[in-house]
Formats: structure tokens, sequence, C-alpha cells
């Protein structure tokens, strides 16, 4: 069972101030390679998994941004960590119909 939630929301600033859109299908796409479970909502996206390995998703995901053109990147990123175990379902079992 995995150890950690993580939500991340990435916000890429760009040269000439493009649509950041594309940028941020880019970040999914690499969460998506990664093989780990996640939800995309409309501000973030919450992943589940061993805390080691979604920080490095998540430092994948920034320098995808600059590969693609971005001049920096902030990353908010919101961890709920819990060693003996913890799914998204476990927190949301109770909203879902």
């Amino acid at each position: 069972m995995a150890n950690s939630l993580i939500s991340v929301q990435i916000i890429p600033k760009t040269e000439k101030y493009e649509d950041v859109i594309p940028y941020v299908d880019a970040a999914i796409a690499v969460i998506d390679a990664s093989g780990v479970k996640y939800e995309v909502h409309p501000l973030e996206t919450t992943m589940e998994g061993e805390l080691t390995m979604l920080l490095q998703i998540i430092e994948k995901m920034n320098v995808k941004m600059i590969e693609i053109g971005a001049i920096n990147v902030i990353t908010q990123v919101k961890i709920l960590y819990q060693p003996n175990g913890i799914t998204m379902d476990t927190l949301t079992e109770k909203y879902q119909s």
C-alpha cells in the first residue's frame, strides 16, 4: 500500500506569456508515464505512491517544464505521509456515489 498522497500544482512561467495548458498537459504526461495512480482535478493533480518516488516525479515534472521552454516553474505541493498506508479512496470513499 502507498505511504503518501501528494497533490501538486505546476505553474510554469513562459517568456512570451503563452497559454500554459500545453505545459500542464506535459506535466501530467510525466505523471502518467510513471505508472503511479493519480487523479487530475481543476487546480491540482493528486498522486498516490511511495514518498520518494512521488518526489522524483515532481522533479521530473519541473525539468520537463524547462525542457519545453518555461523560464521557471512554481510548484505547489501538499503531502500526506502515512507510513502505515494511505490511499485516495480512503479519504474520499464516503463522497463517492
